[in-house]
């Protein structure tokens, strides 16, 4: 395990400690996987749940890793996030993304930050409503910068709502999300930034097969501002499988389309995820 895992996971565990309650009110499954980009969500969707399974005096938290393999290319995330009464979320993650044909690695630093700002996803009729944003900073810019990227960092703002609905469709649970985001990365900044923000829109949506097993699919609109480069909007269809609160994993078929002029990156997202 990386030091800085294994540093975030023993201050989290000693977060949790000097606490008098310990981080359990949440349902199964209420606290989500873990986002490429760090924050709690889906796989390629942030959503408007805090990190971890505390609530009101209470807090919480996640470690995970996370891969990405396409055709060409392959995504290594490790993330630390930590979650505060429900209200509060904090992020960190490390991006190495392996250009595989032109043997580099480009690096990205991502720090974020949410705070949950009304309902609940399970106990109220308004679904959760949740801003977050994140401060992304490409540590590699030569493959940016020859596409046509402006700047080598910036910050995506975004607003989720999420809901979950017992003893939905069938007498199963049921889950949906939507984001808004605001930015100007190039693939989600790995190709660095522009200087124009656009609006985007991201869903995701999930049938629980029982407590422990879901299965859903996800859609991310992406900007296509890199005059080189054509980018296309991301989907993806998952199994989560949620055995119990302490440990996640995420299994999915992900669809990027065309990345630095490369067509059809399609293959496989693997997410495993401690809570606290």
């Amino acid at each position: 395990m990386p030091d800085w895992i294994r540093t975030g996971v023993t201050a989290l565990l000693g977060l949790g400690m000097a606490v008098a309650t310990q981080a359990d009110s949440k349902l199964l499954a209420t606290a989500g996987a873990t986002s490429f980009e760090g924050a709690a969500g889906g796989g390629l969707v942030p959503w408007a749940v805090i990190s971890g399974y505390g609530d009101s005096g209470e807090w919480g938290g996640a470690a995970s890793l996370t891969r990405v393999g396409v055709d060409d290319f392959q995504l290594d995330v490790r993330s630390l996030s930590i979650g505060i009464e429900n209200r509060l979320e904090f992020s960190a993650s490390r991006q190495h993304l392996d250009v595989l044909p032109l043997d580099l690695v480009i690096s990205q630093d991502i720090f974020g930050a949410k705070v949950r700002l009304a309902g609940d996803l399970v106990y109220t009729r308004l679904p959760q409503l949740s801003a977050g944003l994140q401060y992304k900073r490409n540590r590699d810019m030569a493959v940016p910068t020859a596409l046509g990227a402006a700047s080598d960092s910036g910050v995506d703002v975004y607003l989720a709502a999420s809901k979950l609905w017992l003893n939905g469709l069938l007498g199963r649970n049921l889950f949906a999300n939507i984001t808004l985001r605001s930015t100007a990365a190039h693939q989600a900044g790995l190709l660095g930034f522009g200087n124009a923000r656009e609006l985007q829109l991201e869903a995701s949506a999930g049938i629980f097969l029982n407590r422990q097993w879901v299965v859903g699919a996800e859609y991310r609109q992406k900007p296509d501002q890199l005059a080189t480069a054509r980018e296309d909007d991301w989907a993806d269809v998952f199994v989560g499988w949620f055995p119990g609160k302490r440990f996640a994993a995420v299994l999915a078929w992900t669809d990027l389309g065309s990345i630095a002029g490369l067509p059809g990156q399609g293959g496989w997202y693997l997410s495993l995820q401690l809570n606290h």
